[in-house]
């Protein structure tokens, strides 16, 4: 009996130890992540399969990637999820809610979650002008993940048919309007040039401010829509359809001027580089990617999307997703990241990988938006941005579409943002 006792005893042991391993191997930290599609295109996919492929190296953690629309859907799902006490751990979001968020104590930043040499050499690794929206009150507060500048997209086909040459695009004002109206048709089948004014209009607006020598905010509290070089810069928007008739009059729509250009009814369009890696393999015709032109100089904001870590997360969560984030900003997974959408690598090393070195030496307009970082300024953002940005937009619009002048638009645009940010001073 006592051999048998002790069998039973020690096969009751190692079930019991086989149970306790189980039970661990299966208990997981989990984590819902919110991200945006601006620039539509099969980002979902990838992303599902980047998630996929950390899961497969980090069993312990569990990734529920959740795709919630455009920019403003996300912030409005992320922020309605906290509200409902079932809050994501980390969501891409826009670059420009870092202000928003932290107003609302719901992200933490990053500089609290790093403690070692490596961590920090990681979060001092990315493109500083990348970093510019994700920086507030001395500390880091978002990461940058899906990031972009406006580039120029332009039809070769089209330019050899004007008698242009193609592999030299406008890089002046000037040279563009000059280009764009050997580019239109007079049976209005192909225009010269299109921007897009709905979506995203202050984003474009940024750029042609820039290029006329002004940013559109000088801090987090402080706007510059009536400066006059602000004002000209939306009055030389509006001449490119009212008196040079360049683009058609009126607005423009993000959301179908890609497919505008891939059907030739605009010669040059200024848009994300997101959209890259989708134009090259619709276009049917041979195309370029330039940066955009200058007027007193070249200029473009930065844009797209950070991750960002919500505070109502546990500390095995917080280290869960700074593991995630790592993963996703890595350089080879930058690299892979930004051949599959067109987005920029995140980080200079990013470019050092044998995936985009070869890439940008096959297909050289993989670059242009990187090389144009040299040129570019943190994408509009203030406190209160959603309101402020309204403001703004209306304002494009109303010049736009002739309802207003671009003097009266941006001051009434810039006096309503006083009354907003008066109290952040």
């Amino acid at each position: 009996m006592s051999k048998f006792f002790k069998k039973l005893s020690y096969s009751l042991t190692v079930a019991l130890g086989i149970s306790m391993i189980s039970g661990a191997a299966i208990a997981k930290t989990e984590l819902t992540m919110y991200y945006p599609v601006a620039v539509g295109g099969a980002l979902t996919q990838t992303v599902d399969a980047m998630v996929a492929d950390f899961m497969s190296k980090n069993p312990d953690i569990e990734v529920n990637a959740i795709y919630s629309g455009n920019y403003d859907d996300t912030r409005i799902k992320a922020l309605t999820a906290l509200e409902s006490g079932k809050p994501a751990q980390l969501s891409v979001m826009f670059s420009i809610d870092v202000h928003e968020l932290r107003e609302l104590d719901a992200i933490v930043p990053f500089d609290d979650l790093v403690s070692t040499s490596e961590e920090k050499a990681w979060l001092n690794s990315f493109y500083p002008s990348l970093m510019e929206n994700g920086v507030a009150a001395g500390k880091t507060w978002g990461i940058p993940f899906q990031r972009s500048t406006i580039v120029m997209y332009y039809n070769k086909d089209a330019f050899r048919e004007a008698g242009l040459d193609p592999e030299t695009p406008p890089a002046t004002w000037g040279g563009l309007i000059a280009a764009a109206k050997a580019l239109t048709k007079d049976d209005g089948s192909q225009w010269g040039l299109m921007i897009p004014s709905t979506g995203y209009p202050y984003w474009m607006f940024g750029a042609l401010a820039m290029q006329n020598g002004q940013t559109l905010m000088t801090s987090g509290d402080k706007t510059n829509f009536d400066h006059p070089d602000v004002i000209e810069a939306l009055e030389v928007w509006k001449s490119f359809g009212e008196d040079h008739k360049i683009m058609p009059k009126g607005t423009i729509e993000w959301g179908t001027l890609r497919q505008n250009f891939l059907e030739g009814k605009t010669a040059m369009m200024w848009h994300s580089t997101g959209n890259l890696t989708t134009v090259k393999k619709k276009a049917d015709f041979d195309f370029g990617v330039a940066m955009l032109p200058a007027g007193k100089r070249r200029g473009t904001p930065t844009g797209g999307g950070n991750f960002y870590i919500f505070k109502d997360t546990s500390d095995e969560e917080r280290k869960a997703s700074m593991k995630l984030i790592k993963f996703m900003t890595a350089p080879e997974n930058s690299a892979k990241w930004s051949v599959a959408t067109g987005y920029m690598g995140v980080s200079p090393d990013a470019y050092e990988t044998d995936t985009l070195k070869s890439y940008v030496a096959g297909f050289p307009p993989a670059a242009v938006a990187r090389d144009q970082l040299k040129y570019a300024t943190a994408e509009f953002s203030t406190y209160q941005t959603s309101r402020v940005k309204k403001g703004l937009n209306d304002a494009i619009q109303a010049t736009l579409v002739g309802s207003k002048t671009a003097k009266e638009a941006l001051t009434e645009a810039q006096a309503a943002a006083e009354r907003i940010l008066k109290p952040y001073r």
